[in-house]
């Protein structure tokens, strides 16, 4: 048979190998995470979930959670002083007026006429989940802490069952609930024991520590300044270690942060000042614990080394006192913005709030009194990114803006996008802070930069949710992204994380 087969010739071409498109998901698939691009990549579909929730369900979620939210007493309190005129009108809405009346009458007849007072500021004030996300607590203007079930809470805003019964039922599964004598103005869980949570007021020198586990209307523990006659009363925000459940610090209206060592007295051990007698809105725990940023009404970021070669007996004797490692005027490296420099006076603005982008830790994001957000590196001490909403002035019709809130924005759990409540308007602005150019916010985005770079992807983009009423606070849960919004009145869930 050899002699009828034909020998074939060699191939003088060398074999191409065939082009293939690369599996964009081969990543994912092999190593099971997303990457940092890739979910930036489709962070704007997320962003869009949020501002798709249908406005007449948040309606309804908002005359619900009202009524949850407060007992039955402080309700009628505001009835009396002529408050709610506006949710009164969607509650009838809803049920008729025939029924607001019943209500109504049925809860001055439980609870009594109570006199007309003066109107004071109230509504949420601080919100905060647990670590796992099991628990939300809450604070408001008229001195309320209230633990949720956040499942519960969130299941009772799919609907509207029957007001005045549905009122009493919601109180019994509230985990604390319970009234001071002054306002509070922020709630904080342990990080180390997620069975306490700690609230402070503005009007108080005193940090109330409550134990969820034991039902008592009393803390389990009281912490308090040390006295001085020329300290202004009050303390603004608290921080709990990560690492030990006995050290807490806590900020006051006089420009210093104390350090209580809870195993060895309900006196600070320890104190952190800015020598400038200024009220400390805002402070931030990070790096192992060892690193403390705070920021306040001058409009300076300040940031603390607590190792700084100093002995452990720094937190054994009240008379150590720690002054800035660094400080970093605001104002200041924003006019290093070229584009913004040229639109807009840059003068000094109070700082609300500053927080620690849990995805990128070396962003440490800050919230101006004027409604700007923005981002400062911490690595370069650069704001990298930068969010200018038109001022509260020119929107006349709205008075969502109010002095006596300092509004406390939230990181999502991933993404890099920071949910901060508008000073001019009654939403959420939702604000892609991605470390990296392609951010719409980072100071390097250039619009046409990414159009003759071919990226038609219009999703990345910041988003605006409307709500019905202005924001104070917000909190993202730490898992799944839900978004609960603390208002002047209530709590409202002002969106979902997108289910498979």
């Amino acid at each position: 048979m050899d002699p009828y087969v034909v020998p074939l010739e060699p191939l003088r071409d060398s074999l191409k190998p065939i082009r293939r498109h690369r599996w964009k998901r081969s990543a994912i698939e092999l190593n099971g995470r997303f990457e940092s691009r890739y979910r930036h990549g489709i962070s704007g579909l997320l962003m869009q979930s949020y501002s798709e929730q249908p406005n007449q369900r948040l309606g309804r979620l908002h005359i619900r959670i009202i009524l949850m939210e407060y007992n039955a007493e402080l309700i009628i309190n505001r009835v009396a002083n002529g408050m709610y005129m506006d949710l009164q009108g969607r509650i009838r809405k809803y049920v008729g007026q025939e029924m607001l009346n019943i209500m109504i009458m049925m809860l001055f007849q439980r609870h009594g006429i109570p006199k007309r007072r003066k109107t004071i500021a109230q509504g949420i004030s601080a919100l905060e989940f647990d670590s796992k996300g099991i628990y939300l607590a809450s604070v408001t203007k008229l001195g309320c802490l209230t633990v949720h079930d956040f499942e519960s809470l969130y299941c009772q805003t799919l609907e509207i069952s029957t007001y005045v019964v549905g009122l009493e039922e919601d109180e019994t599964r509230h985990l604390v609930h319970l009234s001071t004598d002054h306002q509070l103005d922020v709630v904080r869980w342990n990080l180390a024991n997620q069975d306490e949570v700690a609230c402070a007021s503005m009007k108080s020198n005193e940090v109330l520590i409550f134990d969820v586990g034991y039902i008592s209307s009393e803390p389990v523990e009281v912490l308090q300044k040390r006295h001085n006659v020329n300290a202004h009363k009050g303390l603004s925000d608290i921080a709990f270690t990560s690492t030990d459940d006995s050290r807490l610090f806590a900020s006051d209206l006089c420009g210093v942060i104390h350090l209580w060592d809870r195993r060895a007295s309900d006196l600070p051990c320890l104190e952190l000042t800015t020598n400038s007698r200024t009220t400390l809105n805002s402070i931030q725990l990070i790096e192992e614990n060892q690193i403390i940023f705070g920021a306040g009404k001058l409009g300076v970021i300040y940031m603390w080394d607590l190792r700084g070669g100093r002995t452990s007996a720094a937190f054994q004797s009240h008379k150590e006192v720690y002054h800035p490692l660094s400080s970093v005027k605001l104002a200041s490296m924003l006019e290093k913005i070229e584009p913004l420099k040229a639109q807009a006076d840059i003068i000094s603005k109070e700082i609300h709030s500053v927080d620690i982008d849990p995805s990128s830790p070396h962003q440490l994001a800050f919230h101006l009194d004027d409604g700007w957000s923005g981002v400062l590196d911490i690595h370069n001490f650069q704001v990298t990114h930068i969010h200018c909403p038109p001022p509260a002035w020119l929107n006349v019709s709205n008075s969502s803006a109010d002095l006596s809130y300092v509004r406390k924005p939230s990181w999502l759990p991933t993404y890099s996008i920071y949910a901060v409540g508008s000073s001019s308007d009654n939403g959420i602005h939702l604000l892609d802070f991605y470390p990296d150019s392609s951010s719409p916010c980072h100071v390097e985005y250039r619009e046409d930069k990414k159009a003759l770079s071919g990226d038609t992807n219009e999703s990345k983009q910041n988003m605006f949710v409307p709500l019905s009423e202005g924001v104070t606070a917000c909190a993202a849960h730490p898992l799944n992204g839900t978004i609960i919004a603390g208002t002047k009145v209530s709590i409202i869930p002002a969106g979902d994380f997108p289910k498979a």
